[in-house]
């Protein structure tokens, strides 16, 4: 590995990627991760420090969708500019995973979140804000996107049964661990940074007032951070973060923050949900008929385990919902494509 390579490690640089970039040639090109993107130009890491590179309209032209261009912690290559001192984007590296979701409103397009992501802290507030439900929609958006989720209860002090709420956690998560913390207090932070590894980067995902954002600067050290309080009147948390950004750990590993989401359009298929309702997945493996609705169908396996209280009816009710909107997704994914294909048949655009 080169002594370029070498000093791109913390920022999460492999072999994998030593090699997409060797593999186009462009020696006089240079390697780097994006930091954060604003509506003109994107802060790109490199082993020479942070660089400001103009979005390129050419770039923007060359892309079918939103969804090949870069985005946090996306590897990219940067082009000298006329000027010595100046860089333009040349190409996004083949991404090793990614978050993204659907484009809130009728928009039946992809929104990319964050790339090259090794881990998703899925971040639940042990206030008033805790829900169980939205969670499992968070895991079903890490499974679409095969990213190991960990899910973090923050705010255990505001919290008068922490073992009750754990107990509803680890009763969705499946395997995946749980961690309870305190920002405040930083107490539980060391079971986090066991993730965070040189090169390993985690992405936070949680609703306005979690604390994601007063997380990262614990973990990080430093207020890097804007913190907001959550609002009394109604225990609504305000946005701290507006922008999401790929932050560098001094004692190793990288957080991208992400903007608290109030409404999360899920990016996915049926194959993703299952795998977070396994429970569900499997019970329907037992009934009787293998197109089983669950509804009213005879020797259902999943409605003989909710009269008989194996199965919890909530669960099955957000398990409901979600399929519901992942059928209309797909429904209208396939909508698309035909009217692409009859739009091209007829010589249009």
């Amino acid at each position: 590995m080169t002594d370029l390579a070498l000093k791109l490690q913390d920022l999460g640089w492999n072999a994998a990627f030593q090699r997409h970039f060797e593999q186009l040639g462009a020696k006089d090109q240079l390697p780097g991760r994006v930091v954060c993107q604003g509506r003109k130009e994107y802060v790109v890491r490199t082993a020479e420090g942070e660089l400001m590179v103009p979005v390129s309209g050419r770039l923007v032209h060359k892309s079918k969708s939103k969804a090949e261009l870069p985005i946090v912690g996306d590897w990219v290559t940067l082009q000298p500019g006329r000027k010595g001192n100046e860089y333009r984007l040349g190409v996004v590296l083949p991404r090793s995973s990614w978050f993204s979701r659907k484009e809130i409103g009728e928009s039946q397009a992809e929104q990319m979140i964050a790339a090259n992501v090794d881990y998703v802290f899925v971040v639940s507030g042990l206030d008033g804000e805790f829900n169980p439900r939205r969670i499992e929609r968070y895991l079903t958006l890490a499974e679409s996107c095969e990213v190991p989720a960990v899910i973090v209860l923050n705010k255990k002090d505001l919290c008068n049964d922490v073992a009750g709420c754990v107990a509803q956690a680890e009763a969705i998560a499946h395997g995946r661990k749980v961690h309870t913390v305190c920002a405040l207090t930083k107490e539980g932070l060391e079971g986090l940074r066991g993730y965070l590894g040189a090169g390993k980067t985690a992405a936070l995902l949680g609703s306005s007032g979690v604390g994601k954002s007063t997380l990262i600067n614990d973990l990080v050290g430093e207020k890097r951070q804007v913190t907001r309080e959550v609002r009394d009147s109604d225990g609504e948390g305000r946005h701290a973060t507006t922008r999401r950004e790929l932050i560098l750990v001094p004692s190793g590993g990288l957080l991208i923050d992400t903007p608290g989401m109030r409404e999360i359009q899920l990016w996915a298929d049926q194959a993703d949900l299952e795998e977070t309702f396994e429970d569900i997945s499997e019970l329907g493996q037992q009934c009787k008929f293998r197109d089983c609705k669950h509804d009213n169908e005879p020797g259902c396996a999943v409605r003989a385990a909710l009269e008989e209280g194996e199965l919890d009816a909530e669960r099955f009710e957000s398990y409901l919902k979600l399929q519901s909107e992942l059928n209309k997704l797909a429904k209208r994914r396939e909508q698309r494509v035909t009217r692409s294909r009859r739009n091209r048949g007829a010589g249009g655009c």
